[in-house]
């Protein structure tokens, strides 16, 4: 388990109200690495490091129809998720069958070394997602 440190993270920027998008063709999708294509976000704020356990990032993470994470997953910050729109199913096999499914306006709270997974979105969905070390 990581152990947090003192040092404070470098400050993320003043960003007043801005459009997102997420529908829009321009958007700035990004691959989220290892996702095999399945899963992109958008950063809307970011410091967090894992190297000195400090920060916080925010993002929404979108889900392709289909899109599988087959093994359970565990970090060691905070994880907060908010479904926008679509399903996640929590607790399916490593094939994507069973599990529990969640929809839209729907929330998970996960502390750090929570195993979570594994998932699976069988019509896609975007989350609302806040990451952070230490309490807020």
């Amino acid at each position: 388990m990581h152990q947090f440190k003192t040092s404070s993270p470098p400050a993320r920027p003043h960003r007043e109200f801005f459009a997102i998008r997420p529908h829009d063709n321009d958007t700035r999708w990004t691959p989220v690495a290892a996702s095999h294509g399945c899963i992109d976000e958008i950063i809307l704020s970011d410091n967090l490091d894992a190297t000195t356990g400090t920060g916080s990032r925010t993002r929404l993470a979108r889900w392709s129809a289909g899109a599988l994470i087959n093994r359970p997953v565990v970090h060691d910050f905070f994880e907060e998720v908010f479904i926008v729109e679509g399903d996640l199913v929590v607790g399916c096999d490593a094939k994507g069958q069973g599990g529990e499914s969640f929809g839209t306006y729907t929330f998970a709270c996960r502390p750090p070394g929570a195993l979570h997974g594994p998932f699976v979105s069988r019509g896609g969905c975007v989350m609302l997602e806040f990451q952070y070390y230490g309490a807020l």
